[in-house]
């Protein structure tokens, strides 16, 4: 459902993406994880088709997204990284507007409209104005809108913003029950626990290039062993976490450092 194949980017005249290939298959999560800097966001951009690589070919549930860019939107629902709303909409406005634009029946509108806001408890909201919203409630409103016209693909770019940790277990339990059902979610995120709790394919990213693909399992045992996030730093750092903590208390606080390990506060165990 997902297919990216060799895709290099270039932007002013520096390379950002270096033979980027991974697929993704029907009824997956794929986690897609890198440090600041590594090329998340421009593979985003690359899937949605806001931006066209210089070589390569991005395909989005089925369909080229260079050579056939409306299809494409029609396959797949987008949560951004930071979201913006119609905010004088309230959210059942904003939710109609959204299936109007993928051209749905007014029924099948309402119906899905209503069944989004009351499992996100937002149903007593649904005909307020989004103005006076928290970042959480708007984050609700962006993935039900993502949604509401049930494309094949999800994309989502730091899907977790603003939520509490009720609406990140919904979201975990809503992503598993998407993929049980055929759908394909592809999750850019630098939050390795949410990540390892949802996903079926890891693809690995460093500057630009895709350094390893797996189940969390594979990469975890990859990377000596531990945890996810153990080895994802193993993989994408140059050096270890707590060693580079421990050389700058030193540096900044001089006995600071040997102070602290004395307290327990150094390495974990």
């Amino acid at each position: 459902m997902i297919s990216v194949q060799d895709v290099r980017v270039a932007l002013d005249g520096t390379p950002i993406l270096h033979g980027v290939s991974f697929d993704v298959a029907s009824g997956s999560v794929a986690g897609y994880v890198g440090p600041n800097g590594a090329g998340k966001t421009t593979t985003i951009r690359l899937l949605t088709g806001a931006l066209t690589p210089d070589a390569g070919r991005v395909v989005v549930g089925g369909v080229d997204v260079v050579a056939d860019p409306v299809e494409a939107k029609r396959r797949f629902g987008y949560v951004p990284e930071h979201g913006h709303l119609y905010e004088s909409f309230t959210p059942t406005e904003y939710l109609a507007f959204v299936g109007r634009m993928h051209r749905l029946d007014e029924a099948a509108i309402r119906v899905r409209t209503a069944a989004h806001l009351r499992f996100w408890g937002l149903s007593e909201a649904a005909d307020q104005s989004m103005t006076g919203f928290s970042k959480g409630m708007k984050q609700k409103v962006l993935v039900s809108a993502a949604l509401v016209h049930d494309p094949p693909v999800l994309l989502l770019d730091e899907p977790l913003g603003g939520l509490d940790a009720h609406a990140v277990l919904q979201t975990r339990a809503l992503l598993r029950t998407l993929a049980a059902r055929g759908r394909t979610v592809f999750y850019s995120s630098h939050l390795l626990d949410a990540v390892e709790k949802v996903a079926d394919l890891v693809v690995v990213l460093r500057d630009g290039r895709v350094i390893q693909t797996g189940s969390p399992e594979e990469i975890t045992t990859l990377g000596g062993g531990g945890s996810l996030e153990d080895a994802f730093g193993k993989l994408t750092a140059s050096a270890d976490a707590y060693d580079e903590a421990e050389v700058l208390v030193a540096e900044a606080f001089g006995e600071g450092g040997a102070e602290l390990r004395g307290q327990g506060l150094g390495r974990e165990k």
